[in-house]
């Protein structure tokens, strides 16, 4: 991450700090950042659509909008499995787009102070290369995910 993303995000979290929501994909922690959250739903019935990247499962409608689903462990191309009835999908809002995001589990939310940002390793390979930051708490690595990297790119 360079320098100036890494203080921007610092910048963005106050003295008592800044909410993330915490989930797993695979056993690993990631965390995204509250205000893009809008809610989190469980798994629903997804409307295939041809033709499209194979990390995007699909449409599905909420309250009468139609919304893509990404299924993150496709996205991270981890091997995919079964759907659980702790699977969920957090609906992300990014401006104008909203998008759901499969995820295994969600686990809490959790308040960040800026002390507990670390920058990630100056070189971004494809494997982090949606990861935004590192977050030390508790005595557990949790990896901050960019929401625009993941959803746009």
């Amino acid at each position: 991450m360079n320098e100036d993303l890494y203080n921007e995000l610092v910048a963005q979290f106050n003295a008592e700090g800044g909410e993330i929501l915490m989930f797993t994909v695979d056993r690993m922690l990631y965390g995204i950042e509250i205000h893009y959250i809008t809610e989190i739903i469980g798994i629903q019935p997804i409307t295939i659509i041809p033709k499209v990247p194979s990390f995007i499962k699909g449409v599905i409608n909420i309250r009468g909008k139609v919304v893509p689903v990404i299924n993150v462990r496709a996205r991270f191309g981890i091997p995919e499995v079964p759907y659980d009835d702790r699977t969920c999908i957090i609906v992300v809002e990014l401006g104008e787009i909203v998008v759901g995001l499969i995820v295994d589990r969600v686990r809490e939310v959790i308040t960040v102070k800026p002390n507990e940002i670390c920058s990630t390793p100056g070189n971004q390979n494809k494997s982090n290369q949606f990861i935004r930051s590192i977050i030390e708490s508790n005595d557990e690595i949790k990896l901050l995910l960019d929401v625009r990297k993941l959803v746009m790119e």
